[in-house]
């Protein structure tokens, strides 16, 4: 659909295909090929089902929901059994934690009042607003904040489109973060609870830390404002963190 992102229409049709509502979990592989016209790329997602919400639409001959080693022989490209085998390298996520670094709120210095006050501008405004069809993509029911109100504000217009308050966390900030990142990372681990998914808005220290500490090895932590890591828990290990530079 016209402005729709890829995220948002890979649930979409999944959803109208099998007739069910769907929550993406972690990122796949893209895979491209040639068609007639050029070149084709195609984005997947591993999804968890969530309910039946109605019948398949008429592209579907047959719903019918098998383990990866019974899939695998009923696909015809080997391109689609190698992402097939990707998703089953890993067990399927227990938890899902979004974490959102706060959208854009002009320049500090030129805000005169306590920095815990300075809002959004209206570039961040519609940051936010265009967050929420993301976030949504995820499915979760959650929604935190560190104290600060541009933090606050970028994760609001998500959560009152599931009717949830922003629970708000000093532990999520960049100042707790400074004095006691292992407070920071027991905050953010103790979200991970089997079932769980949740958003945390957070800020430009904290996050980049964070994900370093949790995520060992990852070839960069740069996070840009209005953009999102994703992780992908089992156990409370993280198993795959996808980073979404451009959301929207």
């Amino acid at each position: 659909m016209p402005g729709e992102s890829m995220l948002a229409t890979a649930v979409r049709e999944v959803g109208e295909e099998i007739g069910a509502e769907v929550a993406v979990t972690r990122k796949l592989s893209d895979v491209s090929y040639r068609i007639d016209t050029g070149r084709k790329t195609v984005s997947f997602w591993a999804m968890r089902y969530l309910r039946e919400s109605g019948e398949p639409d008429d592209e579907v001959d047959k719903v019918e929901w098998l383990p990866p080693k019974a899939a695998r022989k009923l696909l015809t490209y080997d391109l689609e059994r190698r992402v097939l085998a990707e998703f089953a390298a890993l067990p399927p996520p227990d938890a899902v934690l979004i974490l959102v670094r706060h959208a854009r709120a002009g320049k500090r210095s030129e805000w005169r009042g306590d920095d815990y006050e300075r809002p959004l501008d209206l570039s961040g405004e519609r940051q936010a607003q265009r967050l929420v069809p993301f976030l949504r993509a995820f499915a979760p029911e959650r929604v935190y904040a560190a104290e600060p109100k541009r933090c606050v504000q970028t994760v609001e217009p998500f959560a009152d489109s599931l009717g949830v308050p922003v629970k708000t966390r000093p532990e999520f900030s960049d100042a707790c973060y400074s004095d006691a990142p292992d407070e920071s990372e027991t905050a953010i681990r103790a979200l991970a609870k089997p079932g769980r998914v949740s958003v945390v808005c957070s800020q430009g220290q904290t996050i980049p830390g964070v994900i370093d500490r949790l995520v060992p090895g990852v070839a960069s932590t740069e996070t840009r404002k209005g953009s999102a890591w994703v992780l992908s828990f089992v156990d409370g290990t993280v198993v795959s963190a996808d980073y979404y530079d451009d959301p929207f």
